[in-house]
């Protein structure tokens, strides 16, 4: 007869107990599949309970699948253990941290010139506090209700008065959508122009791009470039329904697409209902000489450009909002086929950002990180000009966005080279990473990212980076 100690059970009931007591038997083995269970009767009167209480441990054994009844004979222990080991050969795998990703910092780097992240000590805390502080005292009750799909109405508005005013946009808020990350929107667009389309994504570019399309089973192919962006001729000859471009600023090359090629483009475009075009504006606010960029969208007159920018360049990367500004006639179709989408960015966040705007903080902002960045990357430049490697190095696209190009006259191979740095401490990346096939000519050039290198490591990482040229 199975026995079980019932002292110090705490806060935990009887039936609770003889539960738990059981299935821990079931489960290591003690209690063999197809065995009988002592009845209830003689079970309780030999454990000192109450019958009730074997009955109500009996029951959730038999709901949980561990017992099965058969009518007068009794209860067994049913085959529940089969299942968990044929799946697991009878060892669960073992949980690690490799993959989990915990952090996206390195630290073991000196220096990373591939990191994107902006300067977090520039972050606006005391601003968006305020503004946060306000909402809770005044906007209570907006903030607890449902955002509509597209996002909140004061955050579109916001938005196109900053895209008139800084890009020369003229859109409608209700054109704006809303969600947590390009990632997700360019999920949201595959799911409206459809699965069947065929995307057609820049050879080199910022690799997650293909990564996304690809995850979502559609067709995606890379065509490649020359000085004045995707060429026409190819992306014809590609069966391509949507292209996915960055003019402004390219990614990794920091080319600007000229107009001419613009209005190639756009007359591509004009010539299928299926054709779109994705204009991705990713650093637009960065440029740090001229003026800004016009954007394809602004200069397109027959509603082919998908534009799509995000704040987590602008602002942190951890502020995952972003969005994209449809035309008139996939906005309708947008609202039809996925308006039962939950807008993926909170009320919180969604309104603070609104108020940022729409009071002049975020321009302000721009202004401030410009200047910013603008120094940094000239005191980068004239720390690299003091040092010998200035002799055999090229500098290259560094007006716009927060990274330029560093052609160094070396024999060592990209990955070589590379490999060396990060024996230095230093993280870099070379151009030759982003393509498909890397040409002749993109050997010997890497992407020099300024934006999170401290001012006071920059002339440590300039002697590093000598000292990997000196082995070649």
């Amino acid at each position: 007869m199975l026995t079980y100690s019932f002292t110090n059970l705490g806060s935990e009931s009887l039936y609770q107990h003889l539960y738990k007591c059981i299935k821990n038997d079931i489960l290591q083995g003690v209690l063999a599949v197809g065995e009988k269970l002592p009845s209830k009767r003689s079970f309780a009167k030999n454990l000192g309970i109450s019958t009730i209480t074997v009955e109500n441990a009996y029951a959730q054994l038999i709901s949980e699948g561990y017992l099965y009844s058969i009518p007068k004979k009794g209860f067994f222990v049913a085959d529940c253990n089969l299942q968990i080991s044929n799946s697991h050969n009878g060892k669960l795998p073992e949980i690690t941290t490799d993959n989990l990703h915990l952090t996206t910092q390195n630290s073991t780097y000196f220096v990373d010139f591939s990191s994107n992240q902006t300067d977090l000590e520039n972050f606006p805390f005391s601003i968006w506090a305020k503004l946060i502080r306000e909402l809770l005292h005044e906007n209570r009750l907006e903030l607890l209700t449902n955002p509509p799909s597209g996002g909140i109405l004061p955050l579109r508005k916001a938005i196109a008065s900053h895209l008139l005013a800084f890009r020369g946009m003229h859109v409608l808020p209700e054109q704006i959508i809303i969600g947590a990350g390009t990632e997700y929107l360019y999920g949201l667009l595959i799911q409206l122009l459809g699965n069947d389309k065929h995307y057609g994504v820049e050879d080199p570019g910022y690799k997650k791009v293909s990564q996304i399309y690809k995850s979502h089973g559609v067709s995606c192919h890379f065509l490649s470039m020359d000085d004045c962006g995707v060429q026409i001729s190819e992306l014809e000859n590609s069966h391509t329904d949507v292209v996915h471009i960055s003019p402004s600023h390219h990614f990794p090359t920091g080319r600007i697409m000229p107009i001419s090629r613009r209005y190639e483009l756009l007359g591509w475009a004009s010539k299928s209902p299926d054709h779109y075009i994705i204009e991705d504006d990713y650093d637009s606010e960065f440029r740090l000489t001229g003026k800004p960029i016009p954007t394809l969208q602004s200069i397109d007159m027959s509603e082919k450009v998908i534009y799509m920018n995000t704040f987590t360049k602008s602002l942190a990367s951890t502020i995952r909002i972003s969005y994209m500004v449809l035309p008139r006639d996939l906005l309708q179709s947008f609202y039809e086929k996925l308006s039962f989408y939950s807008c993926t960015v909170s009320n919180f966040e969604q309104f603070t950002l609104a108020h940022f705007i729409s009071q002049g903080h975020f321009e302000k902002h721009i202004n401030r990180m410009r200047n910013f960045y603008h120094h940094k990357r000239d005191i980068l430049l004239t720390t690299m000009k003091k040092s010998p490697l200035w002799d055999y190095i090229t500098i290259s696209e560094e007006d716009a966005g927060l990274h330029f190009l560093m052609k160094v006259d070396t024999s060592l191979p990209d990955d070589v080279f590379c490999l060396r740095a990060g024996e230095q401490g230093i993280h870099i990346t070379s151009l030759s990473q982003y393509y498909q096939t890397p040409p002749e000519d993109s050997q010997g050039i890497f992407l020099v990212n300024y934006s999170s290198v401290p001012e006071d490591r920059m002339k440590e990482a300039v002697e590093k980076l000598y000292n990997i040229y000196l082995k070649k």
